[in-house]
């Protein structure tokens, strides 16, 4: 017997967005074709559509961040929701309510979405296991576990530069065993239909057995696993790996590892370099990279805004359909 996927209503739309894992290439590509529609918004003369006018979203942020966190509530704000952003520091979290407490209170103030980041992996899901009905939940990142707002933004960057999915090559250099963007990014590419998905990184920095786990080849060296390359993602080198044993110093990484205008020669003459930020500069990638003709890291920010867009719209807008019990899903 099946069992059903807890992001989707019993209709099979989003209700929830947790991890790419068990999503079709068909609802990855109507996510990046919603985001595509919305890329227009920030170009308008009011960057706001009434599409969750009404709704109130509330972020939880329990892990720093700054891109994620600002880019979510940008989003919500552009659809017309009422935005709740919680001082995780200065909050009953922080005096020693639970989780569930935590998502109870904020139900009965009838927040209809919660966009959660925690260093627990599971967090997401457990929230959604344990919410009221209406609620919607997305995952904002989860302990090691899943990033699948980010991987979509990276989806839809790359789609915008190399639109066929099912010819590329594409690399991703960095912290493997450690990164939920990555595991993310890869379940993202190869639903997506990616022949040919790399990992390059330390043999520290590498889950074991990643090839028959992830169904990805891994190189160790740089030079060889960029080599025609279509896409190169740079990971950011989480600086307590430095002190674990599991690196050397910052300054050997980056001599074998760092993404040089040298290295990225051996990669397609039109590869694109991305980076999901903070850029950590003279360690995972030199400034010339960084800020030269073949990054789209700012683009990434920029259309991080649009994905979730598509995304929250998507997640309240079947919330309208359930609760109307009618077709037109958003009032104007």
């Amino acid at each position: 017997m099946t069992t059903p996927n807890p992001q989707l209503d019993a209709q099979g739309n989003l209700k929830h967005f947790l991890t790419i894992e068990g999503l079709s290439r068909e609802f990855l590509s109507e996510i990046l074709d919603k985001a595509e529609g919305f890329l227009a918004v920030a170009q308008q003369a009011v960057k706001k559509v009434p599409l969750c006018r009404g709704k109130v979203v509330a972020n939880l942020f329990f892990e720093n961040s700054t891109r994620t966190r600002t880019t979510f509530e940008l989003a919500a704000k552009r659809l017309s929701a009422d935005v709740l952003n919680l001082n995780i520091s200065t909050s009953a979290t922080a005096k020693g309510e639970t989780l569930l407490d935590t998502l109870r209170n904020l139900e009965a103030m009838h927040v209809d979405m919660f966009v959660v980041r925690h260093a627990s992996s599971g967090t997401a899901h457990f929230m959604a296991a344990h919410a009221d009905p209406h609620v919607c939940i997305v995952n904002a990142g989860d302990g090691r576990h899943a990033h699948p707002t980010q991987a979509m933004l990276d989806m839809f960057t790359i789609r915008r530069h190399k639109p066929d999915f099912t010819r590329l090559r594409v690399a991703i250099v960095g912290d493997i065993l450690h990164s939920r963007v990555a595991r993310s990014q890869i379940l993202a590419l190869k639903t997506l239909g990616v022949p040919d998905v790399r990992v390059i990184a330390p043999r520290t920095l590498l889950p074991t057995r990643v090839e028959e786990a992830f169904g990805v080849t891994a190189h160790h060296d740089l030079r060889e696993g960029v080599r025609d390359a279509d896409v190169v993602i740079m990971l950011r080198i989480q600086r307590e790996r430095m002190n674990s044993a599991l690196l050397p110093s910052e300054h050997e990484y980056f001599q074998l590892f760092g993404l040089t205008e040298a290295r990225l020669s051996t990669a397609q003459p039109e590869a694109i370099v991305m980076h999901p930020g903070p850029i950590n500069r003279g360690v995972e990638m030199d400034s010339q990279v960084a800020d030269g003709p073949r990054s789209v890291i700012l683009e990434q920010v920029s259309n991080g805004i649009a994905v979730r867009m598509a995304v929250m719209s998507m997640c309240l807008g079947n919330q309208n359909l359930n609760s109307q019990g009618q077709g037109e899903l958003f009032h104007g």
